[in-house]
């Protein structure tokens, strides 16, 4: 799993840059290319927040709108026949197929 940071609803990857010796991190859930270093967790905090300031700040000198973070909504298409097994999963649990497939996803990203 890859390390992750949160500022407001912003979430950023984290690597190490073994070439520069320090934390590199990349916000994951916007658009906008938006990057920060730091050689400590509290300098990679407060470089996120500086970075993140800086990318609104902008936005509102330039009159645009900034990135949202996800909005939690994912439409998915499938097969029919898969959608009716899913149906069936979901029923078998008691669960809609959106509450279903939403704990199905949690636990196949985090296990």
């Amino acid at each position: 799993m890859i390390p992750t940071m949160k500022w407001q609803n912003y979430v950023a990857s984290i690597d190490y840059d073994q070439e520069n010796r320090l934390f590199h991190g990349r916000v994951v859930n916007a658009a906008s290319v938006i990057t920060f270093y730091g050689a400590s967790v509290e300098e990679l905090e407060r470089e996120f927040a500086k970075s993140m300031e800086v990318y609104l700040d902008f936005c509102k000198e330039e009159g645009v709108t900034p990135d949202r973070p996800y909005s939690g909504r994912v439409n998915l298409r499938v097969a029919p026949e898969l959608h009716r097994d899913l149906a069936i999963a979901a029923a078998a649990e008691g669960k809609s197929i959106n509450e279903w497939a939403a704990e199905h996803l949690e636990r196949a990203v985090h296990d």
